[in-house]
Parts: C-alpha cells; sequence; structure tokens
C-alpha cells in the first residue's frame, strides 16, 4: 500500500506539475490525512517543494507542491558488441549527461562494467536506479539467452548488481526496450502496435508492441526473428547469413530484401501492425520501398502498414529510461524510516 501511494503521489505530481492535498486526494482517491502525512515526510526529505498558496476561495488558502526532478537520478546504460553508451538523466527525463565507450563491458567477470557504473555514480551520487539493456532474451533479470556470451547464459544481472549497489535495477532485451522508446519518443496513442526490426552486431531481433504493450511472450522470448523458418532449408537468420554486421546490415541484396519482405508479411498476417520500424543506419529510403514492393507480392497491399526509418539508439536509450523512471517513482526506501 505504501509503494502504491508514493507511486501515486510522485507520477500525479510529475504529469500535473504541481497539485495541492486536495487535489492529490481526489485524483488518487486516498484520504486527506493520509495525503498529508505522505507530503509531509516528502517535504522534509527535500522530494518535493512548497510553490506557494492558492487564491483563497473562502477559506484557508490551499498550499501547492511540486516534485524536485533532481532529487532522484538515473543511469541507463545499453551494453552491445564493440560499444556500451549511457545516459543520466532526472525525473523529468532531462538528460544530465551522456557517454559512450568502445570498451567491452561485458568481460568474464564484468569488473569492467561494475567499475563503469561505479565511476558514473561516483560522479551523481543521486542515481537510484539502473537500467540496462542486453542482446539478448531476459528473464526478470535473469540473461536466459544471448548468442556469443556464454559467460552471461543463465546469469541473474540484475540480482548481481542490485547485491552491489543496493539501488534497483532492470535488465531488459534490447528490442523490447527500443519499440518503448519509440513509442514514447513519439507520443504514440496507446492502441498502436508496432513492430520494430534491427539486424545490429549480435543477430536480428524484433520488439513487437500491441495496442501500446510490449510483447514479451509466454517465456520471454517474443522477437527472436532469427528463427523464423521462411525457405526450405534456410530461417530468417540463415537468410541474412548470420553475419557479424556493423551498419547498413540490411543490403540491397534481392536475396536480403526477399528475406525482410516475408518477414513483413508475417508480422501483417499475424498482428496486422501500425508500423513497423527499421534502424536509419540499416536501410535507406530506397530500400524500405523495395521492401514495400517485395511485401506485397506476399500480403495484400491495403493491409502493409506503414514502414518507416528511426533512430535506434536514441529510441533505445529511451526506452532504458522509461523503464528506470518506472523504478525511480516505485522506491520507497526513503520513506521506510
Amino acid at each position: 500500500m505504501k509503494t502504491e501511494i508514493l507511486r501515486g503521489i510522485r507520477k500525479s505530481l510529475l504529469e500535473l506539475g504541481s497539485a495541492t492535498k486536495v487535489e492529490l486526494s481526489d485524483k488518487l482517491g486516498i484520504s486527506f490525512p493520509t495525503i498529508s502525512k505522505f507530503l509531509s515526510q516528502m517535504e522534509a526529505e527535500g522530494e518535493l517543494f512548497s510553490v506557494g498558496l492558492d487564491d483563497s476561495s473562502g477559506g484557508r488558502r490551499a498550499k501547492r507542491y511540486t516534485y524536485n526532478p533532481e532529487y532522484m537520478l538515473g543511469l541507463a546504460i545499453f551494453l552491445e558488441k564493440s560499444e556500451t553508451n549511457y545516459i543520466v538523466f532526472n525525473c523529468l527525463g532531462e538528460v544530465k549527461n551522456f557517454g559512450k565507450t568502445s570498451s567491452v563491458l561485458m568481460d568474464e567477470d564484468l569488473k569492467l562494467l561494475t567499475n563503469y557504473v561505479e565511476v558514473i555514480k561516483e560522479k551523481y551520487p543521486k542515481i537510484s536506479s539502473v537500467s540496462i539493456g542486453v542482446p539478448g532474451s531476459v528473464d526478470n533479470g535473469r540473461i536466459f539467452y544471448i548468442p556469443g556470451y556464454q559467460h552471461l547464459q543463465n546469469f541473474d544481472l540484475k540480482t548481481y548488481l542490485e547485491n552491489r549497489f543496493s539501488i534497483p535495477v532492470v535488465i531488459e532485451n534490447d528490442m523490447n526496450a527500443a519499440v518503448l522508446g519509440y513509442h514514447d519518443r513519439k507520443g504514440n496513442r496507446k492502441d498502436k502496435s508496432l513492430v520494430y526490426l534491427y539486424s545490429g552486431q549480435n543477430g536480428p531481433g524484433a520488439g513487437i508492441m500491441v495496442n501500446g504493450v510490449v510483447v514479451r511472450g509466454s517465456t520471454n522470448f517474443s522477437g527472436e526473428v532469427s528463427f523464423i523458418p521462411q525457405y526450405d532449408d534456410q530461417n530468417f537468420g540463415q537468410a541474412l547469413g548470420n553475419q557479424i554486421r556493423t551498419k547498413n546490415a540490411f543490403t540491397n541484396e534481392e536475396n536480403e530484401v526477399d528475406a525482410i519482405s516475408r518477414l513483413v508479411a508475417a508480422f501483417v498476417s499475424i498482428i496486422n501492425p501500425h508500423t513497423i520500424i527499421f534502424c536509419d543506419d540499416e536501410v535507406n529510403q530506397f530500400i524500405i520501398d523495395k521492401i514495400v514492393k517485395r511485401s506485397s507480392k506476399y500480403i495484400p497491399v491495403e493491409h502493409l502498414p506503414e514502414i518507416i526509418m528511426s533512430d535506434w539508439k536514441q529510441d533505445y536509450l529511451v526506452g532504458l529510461q522509461s523503464l528506470g523512471l518506472e523504478l525511480m517513482i516505485t522506491d520507497i526506501r526513503n520513506l521506510d524510516n
């Protein structure tokens, strides 16, 4: 109950900008004395500020509160084969710092990763959540499918980092984070269904969102599109050649365009998404046009979704930021005393 009340107050103040005790009580359906108790303690902790009194309507003037966005900071990191990107952000999602390193942080003992987080936390001691994206399938912080990183197979990275840093951590699949970030960044309606396709450095994957909800599947294996059978002797990953890729991964080669178009047709016939998104450093408009033309051979053209390009790195980090912010607004440690 304490978690839900605190989450409701934080979320409401961040969304509304400011509110009085009565407004929060009415919005959240929580008694005035309970709201007053929480706000008094949060104000004493510096988590929110009074921004003055409302005009009187005949009785006592109501005190108005706003949230302190610098009270907690979040750290979002995504791990790739050849580089690591991170952002530090406040509770309004404003980026305080960002950077990247060419260091491979997914080393055998994770010493480089923990040292990296430690250095950033020393610089920003108010970091209260860590969200990390990985190129693999994740079940509640445990990485259970991550080709090329055998030492991380069945590794509970969430528990490992929480034990090390004593702050909440979320671990997410890269494409799940990317489709969430695109949705949040573009302000799409909640009923939007999206598919985000990416080849990248670790083989193809997809982030799938149906009616505004990320689809993870019964065993959190959703989006591992490399396994989808496409030809008599090839799945999608094999059709693309299972290459180690850096840029321009989806090329103009006819065999790749056909494989991608078959995958597009499969998604259209199964979930009929509004939009299919490609990474803008993997395709260009010429390739998009070829995919649309070829896809229409497999599926009636009137059912094809909008097919677009987007900045994958930005979407990825925004998605991780969204997950980290959710961790922060549900944290009750400061009110446990």
